[in-house]
């Protein structure tokens, strides 16, 4: 057996071995591709959905709680509350407001019912966190306050957040019980299972600063979508390129 065909024959099982990787990997371009995809279904939907609530008249509590016990989910849909503001134990969540640092100022409703419901009246600077402060804000009496309801947290939405310093009344993310725990409610006080985000009324003498809920839902799902597709296509063209190299290396004379 000539040395060339020594060398063909050897050059299969390695051809059919590239050829199997090669097109294992391209089908896995293409499934990450076509699951950017789907993700962009699902994020345009969930962002539609999110307009949808938020330009709708506001509800009462109770609708809203109905909502919630029947889907758990009432993110973004206007509601109304009345009630009387338990100031003495609002909880401070972390947080920016157009470029500056501080706090969103979750204090307990009382509602007429006599539940507890906790409401973001909006945003404080930093150096404005103690409610001595800004006593102008601090509306008595009842009010009747419009916003967003929200969802409660199911636990810590990412490892990489600080842990909340309850003793300190500095929370990272927004865990509704410890708030809750910590904000000098009566024995027994119910808690409704959600949070009111405040919108923009303003607050006697500016503080603390509604209508802070920011929807920022990233949607770069498209552009990694043509990421992966067109990794599959480059791939797909190095695999002709290389087996026509392949087809012509055999021919008589090269």
């Amino acid at each position: 057996m000539s040395e060339a065909s020594t060398r063909e024959r050897a050059r299969g099982p390695r051809k059919g071995l590239a050829l199997v990787c090669g097109g294992i990997l391209f089908l896995i371009l293409v499934a990450l591709g076509t699951w950017q995809v789907q993700r962009l279904h699902w994020k345009e939907a969930l962002l539609q959905t999110i307009d949808t609530r938020m330009h709708s008249a506001p509800r009462p509590l109770a609708e809203i709680e109905r909502k919630f016990a029947e889907t758990g989910d009432v993110d973004y849909m206007p509601v109304t509350v009345t009630g009387t503001f338990l100031h003495s134990g609002e909880r401070h969540f972390f947080a920016t407001w157009q470029g500056a640092s501080g706090f969103n100022v979750y204090t307990p409703l009382k509602l007429e019912d006599g539940r507890y419901v906790l409401v973001n009246r909006g945003f404080v600077p930093y150096d404005l966190k103690d409610r001595a402060r800004r006593p102008q804000g601090e509306v008595q009496g009842a009010v009747t306050v419009t916003g967003l309801a929200r969802n409660p947290l199911p636990g810590k939405p990412s490892m990489m957040l600080p842990d909340n310093d309850p003793a300190k009344n500095i929370f990272f993310w927004k865990d509704r019980d410890a708030m809750a725990a910590t904000a000098g409610l009566p024995a027994g006080a119910v808690l409704v299972p959600i949070f009111v985000d405040a919108d923009k009324t303003p607050n006697p003498g500016g503080l603390p600063i509604g209508g802070v809920t920011i929807v920022d839902l990233p949607n770069n799902h498209l552009q990694y979508a043509i990421t992966w597709y067109g990794l599959a296509v480059a791939l797909a063209g190095v695999l002709v390129l290389w087996l026509a190299r392949q087809s012509k290396g055999r021919q008589p004379g090269s």
